[in-house]
């Protein structure tokens, strides 16, 4: 059977899943509470209904097979020079497009969803959407707030010792201090065009999906996927 749809692609969910992770080997497949980690961004993708396609980015055999599982396509296969530890987002969103187009597709948005975002729901994909649409923005990507005030953090001296990055706010009460977000490392809904364009994620041209912080866990290290497997059973605990 084929992978590629015969559907005019309007919007399409690009999920990036490389085999080469390193500090957690076979990330993108490996089982998480219960499934493998990117079958939860791809139920994701799917049950928002936001999209015609939902396609997997890959270089690796096992994962391409995964995907397919679990109701993705993989109709390419991601190029080894994008398949690295220095490659971007946004040369593996804009590459998908050069294939799309290439077979017949020209799609308006594309969403780049994370294969290791297992938090990522359905409803937020679908107020991303509404929010590209709404702001006319080049791209909308998953934001939450940082938990202690970054005016307030410290660094390590060469001599063992802390000292304030921002020693000017020393006493200055947390409440009277500007908040601050990061990237929750989700989504990214883009225009076409900015993918194309190679426009900064993070430009002028980008705005916010807020997330609570309690759906937000980096997913870097042994020690972090045990912490978001915790924080994700407790979740689904809450909702059953």
């Amino acid at each position: 059977m084929s992978d590629i749809s015969p559907k005019a692609a309007d919007r399409v969910a690009v999920i990036p899943a490389r085999g080469g992770s390193k500090r957690i080997p076979r990330k993108n497949v490996k089982p998480f509470c219960g499934k493998p980690m990117i079958a939860w961004s791809i139920e994701a993708a799917l049950a928002s209904g936001c999209f015609d396609r939902v396609i997997v980015s890959t270089d690796d055999d096992a994962i391409a097979d995964v995907a397919r599982e679990w109701g993705a396509e993989v109709p390419f296969r991601r190029p080894e020079a994008l398949a690295d530890d220095h490659t971007g987002t946004v040369p593996v969103i804009a590459h998908a497009l050069d294939w799309l187009e290439a077979h017949g597709d020209t799609p308006r948005q594309v969403c780049c969803v994370y294969a290791t975002a297992p938090f990522v729901q359905a409803d937020d994909l679908r107020r991303g959407l509404a929010i590209l649409e709404a702001e006319g923005a080049d791209y909308v990507f998953s934001v939450t707030s940082y938990a202690f005030p970054i005016q307030r953090a410290l660094r390590l001296t060469a001599e063992g010792r802390v000292a304030m990055f921002q020693p000017e706010h020393a006493q200055t009460r947390s409440q009277d201090l500007e908040e601050a977000f990061h990237d929750a490392g989700q989504f990214y809904w883009g225009r076409a065009e900015a993918w194309r364009q190679a426009l900064p994620l993070m430009g002028p041209g980008a705005a916010p999906a807020m997330l609570p912080r309690h759906r937000v866990q980096d997913i870097d290290t042994p020690e972090d996927w045990q912490r978001a497997e915790w924080l994700f059973r407790s979740l689904q605990a809450e909702d059953a």
